[in-house]
């Protein structure tokens, strides 16, 4: 299986989505290895910072430009491949998008980041013409912790316009752990945080849910 995270806005949580999903795959027994396609390196800095400690070893790979067949190569020899893009829509998404079988579009809840989706789901929809199997989800993420906040439902009431996209229930809140796990080169499922490991399983728990419908 191929995932794709990618968002036409940087700073939204992409990384922080594939590394700890990574480790969660990984903890499930699947062979899992990272594609990091943004030139910042933070995937691959994470790895090499998890490579230090002895905690279960997860492959990272960088790849830029043409990425499909790297991508295609790569899901041969593991059972799950993650594919962090960059911040923008470029040709590693693009091409990217070719080759996956889902696509992850992490935003924060703000009415900035819910205008930059339909140029993203306008490149979605442009993907899934030549590559039939791609199927996309939303996931809010960097969500405040203060249960007033309606921000889901409101994020629900915007995804009602696209019948492309599936707004994944869970979401992933603002939490210092996140930015102590990454440093690490750790997930927060392996810190003592409960509620960022409800978090992150609440996201894999989901998607897999919709993906077996």
């Amino acid at each position: 299986m191929i995932i794709l995270i990618g968002s036409e806005k940087g700073g939204v949580g992409k990384s922080t989505l594939a590394t700890n999903l990574a480790v969660l795959f990984a903890t499930y027994g699947n062979d899992v290895v990272i594609v990091d396609a943004d030139r910042q390196g933070t995937c691959a800095n994470w790895a090499q910072d998890r490579s230090e400690n002895e905690n279960v070893k997860i492959d990272c790979v960088r790849q830029y430009d043409n990425l499909k067949p790297t991508l295609d190569s790569l899901k041969k020899r593991y059972k799950i491949v993650i594919v962090d893009c960059q911040g923008r829509i470029s040709q590693e998404m693009r091409t990217g998008l070719l080759s996956a079988d889902i696509v992850i579009v992490p935003f924060k809840p703000s009415q900035w980041d819910l205008d930059t989706l339909p140029s993203m789901l306008n490149v979605i929809k442009e993907a899934k013409d030549f590559n039939e199997k791609l199927t996309s989800y939303a996931v809010m993420t960097m969500a405040p912790t203060n249960p007033s906040m309606d921000d889901l439902n409101q994020a629900k009431d915007f995804f009602k316009n696209y019948d492309d996209i599936t707004l994944l229930n869970a979401a992933i809140c603002e939490r210092k752990i996140y930015k102590e796990a990454a440093s690490m080169g750790l997930s927060v499922i392996e810190l003592d945080n409960q509620k960022a490991i409800n978090e992150i399983t609440g996201v894999l728990n989901d998607l897999l849910k919709n993906e077996n419908e």
